[in-house]
């Protein structure tokens, strides 16, 4: 094993939306820690964190109360694996959801962690290039920063920025779907 310490650093909306986009079944089941693990490679994972906005419904909202129930069953199952899960907020504007304050602290997690020498290396799992000043940083402080982006949609602007890119083709990602036949066996 290497003696570089990893930080994971995962977009949850934006993971969501991408594994959406590609047609990857089960998001809720997904194996986050798995897909870590791989990434880092023969590298020891210091920190595992998942950033997204909360699903907020109220009581007579049937169908924000079964994304709120999604949403904690993701976040048990993020815990169990691991991760530290930071939250934002999602702000309802013309009938849109905006996700708020998710970014900034994925940004102010990256910053603290390098300044603090927390870690060596950080893979971002997010295609946000608003991330890109934070990176920067990261980098001039001496940490490596990978970018890990989606093969059918990467971010040009983030691999421009990192020390290390690498793209996940749907073939990747599907090993990281959990199906209700792997579900029993592992219990």
């Amino acid at each position: 094993m290497s003696d570089l310490r990893v930080a994971c650093f995962l977009d949850g909306s934006n993971l969501y939306h991408k594994i959406k986009e590609i047609k990857v079944a089960h998001t809720s089941e997904f194996n986050y820690a798995g897909l870590c693990h791989k990434l880092a490679r023969d590298r020891k994972i210091v920190y595992l964190g998942y950033y997204i906005g909360v699903v907020k419904a109220k009581p007579n909202d049937f169908k924000g109360q079964q994304l709120r129930a999604r949403q904690l069953h993701v976040f048990n199952l993020l815990r169990k694996g691991g991760f530290t899960i930071k939250q934002g907020y999602l702000l309802k504007n013309n009938g849109v959801y905006h996700e708020k304050g998710v970014d900034v602290q994925l940004a102010t997690d990256l910053l603290i962690g390098a300044f603090d020498d927390l870690y060596d290396v950080a893979l971002v799992l997010s295609s946000d290039t608003d991330l890109i000043p934070a990176i920067m940083k990261v980098k001039e402080l001496g940490k490596q920063v990978e970018y890990v982006g989606f093969s059918h949609q990467p971010s040009f602007a983030l691999q421009r920025a990192v020390t290390r890119s690498y793209l996940l083709p749907k073939e990747e990602l599907e090993e990281f779907v959990q199906k209700d036949q792997e579900k029993e066996t592992a219990s």
